[in-house]
């Protein structure tokens, strides 16, 4: 029997990368799964990839939505519980970083963009589980928030409104996890290293530049002890870990570091990403 049969997982930022992964994950394990994002096209191409693994098209919801509205977020729990009739695992994926158009960084970018990183990257992450605590609680699931290793100790000057977005994700994760564990739901979350997802172009670098950086990584063992970059399954993997009771039901509250051992030296902050970004 898959492990996930009779669950029902909401996994946003689904049109792409680790969340990509983490739904056709869950849908070959046996859960029926709603998948979401801005993007139909891509949206679309993640469902055909789940339906040629062999699961029936009414395992899969696809809503496209726009995740930072209170509509969209209605539209997309009230549709999971008309479909499918519970809730059982919530994985907050949807994530993003805010490229500066005149090449700043840090302390220089407007604050517009800290507000534009911190809407999707948290305040969209409290208000959809907000809306979802209902049925959690009634099924007695599982939260999974998608964090990163910016989120510290270590200091992050050029991607400082992200780095501060997974921060305040990291406490959020702990502090609900309190809270919704006296209602039998469990929270925790996942910190990736770098992983290659596609998200360098949907945030505004030049198409390959952040595959350039990535592997930039993977030559210095400073950077990426293992000397590989992960892929989103790798990812994907640790989220369906955290969300099957069976084999983690005593991990409360806590991040797992999926990084390659890249948080044990962190020879990454001895490089200038930027310049690696931007070069021709």
């Amino acid at each position: 029997m898959a492990r996930f049969n009779g669950k029902v997982a909401l996994v946003t930022g689904s049109s792409n990368g680790i969340g990509r992964a983490t739904a056709i994950l869950f849908a070959q394990e046996g859960a029926k799964v709603t998948i979401t994002g801005r993007n139909s096209q891509r949206l679309e191409e993640t469902k055909q990839e789940i339906l040629k693994s062999g699961v029936p098209d009414s395992h899969v919801l696809a809503v496209v939505t726009d995740l930072t509205s209170e509509k969209g977020q209605d539209e997309l729990i009230d549709s999971t519980i008309q479909k499918f009739g519970r809730l059982d695992i919530l994985v907050n994926n949807a994530g993003t970083a805010v490229t500066d158009a005149q090449g700043r960084t840090g302390l220089d970018q407007d604050v517009s963009d800290f507000d534009k990183v911190m809407q999707i990257n948290m305040r969209s992450v409290v208000t959809l589980t907000q809306k979802a605590k209902k049925y959690l609680i009634e099924s007695k699931g599982e939260i999974v928030n998608v964090s990163s290793i910016a989120a510290g100790p270590q200091s992050q000057p050029e991607m400082m409104y992200y780095a501060m977005s997974k921060s305040a994700l990291d406490q959020f994760t702990r502090s609900t996890a309190i809270s919704l564990i006296q209602h039998g739901v469990r929270v925790n979350a996942v910190s990736p290293g770098c992983v290659v997802t596609g998200i360098g172009e949907a945030i505004g670098f030049p198409p390959g530049a952040f595959e350039k950086l990535a592997a930039f990584w993977e030559s210095h063992k400073e950077c990426i002890p293992s000397g590989k970059t992960g892929q989103p399954i790798d990812i994907a993997n640790v989220i369906a870990f955290l969300a099957d009771r069976k084999l983690s039901s005593y991990i409360i509250g806590q991040s797992i570091v999926a990084d390659g051992g890249s948080t044990l030296v962190m020879g990454i902050q001895a490089h200038d990403m930027m310049s690696i970004l931007t070069s021709p």
